[in-house]
């Protein structure tokens, strides 16, 4: 399976991505680890991403976009992967679209992970960070929403929304659940 998961930050993406990707056998790919290694083996895009991250500014789409598109050439993803944290724009998923179409395949589902935002609030809120008072929490959600629906309504055909709310293994199962769904439908 080729899937991407989206979701507000404290949604339980993360935690749900490695569960999922062992179930379905595909790897996980995160741009934040992504970003991680190409920038400490000091790759061209690496030193690129780096100009930025260290000034605090957004990636830019071109530099994030290679190093996806270096990940998804790799052997392990040539029958599926799992996508966190990309694409973020509606300019991203086009881009990842013209990537796969290329590799003559597309995506099988886009999972968003939904959680109210007085239970990501409180979630992020006991992880006892510093920069996760509720007033910065409640920016950053405001930031991903207005950035996230539009990609919302772009995926609107291959789009599962599955309540991030409860247990761990339940969330997972309504994933694997609302996935074989989708699977008996298109097939």
């Amino acid at each position: 399976m080729r899937l991407v998961l989206i979701g507000p930050p404290g949604a339980g993406k993360g935690t749900q991505a490695a569960v999922l990707s062992e179930r379905l056998g595909v790897p996980h790919i995160s741009t934040g680890d992504l970003f991680r290694e190409h920038v400490t083996r000091r790759t061209p895009l690496g030193r690129e991403a780096r100009r930025y991250l260290d000034t605090g500014e957004l990636v830019p789409d071109h530099v994030t976009s290679g190093m996806v598109r270096e990940r998804l050439a790799q052997p392990d993803a040539r029958h599926g992967f799992l996508l966190d944290g990309f694409p973020r724009t509606v300019p991203q998923a086009r881009e990842l679209a013209t990537v796969l179409g290329a590799a003559g395949c597309a995506l099988d589902a886009v999972l968003e992970f939904a959680a109210p935002d007085e239970v990501v609030v409180a979630r992020l809120s006991d992880r006892g960070r510093p920069d996760d008072t509720e007033d910065v929490i409640r920016n950053r959600l405001r930031v991903y929403q207005r950035l996230t629906a539009p990609l919302l309504a772009h995926y609107a055909g291959i789009l599962l929304t599955v309540d991030a709310v409860g247990p761990v293994e339940e969330v997972t199962e309504r994933a694997l659940d609302g996935l074989s769904d989708l699977q008996r439908r298109a097939g």
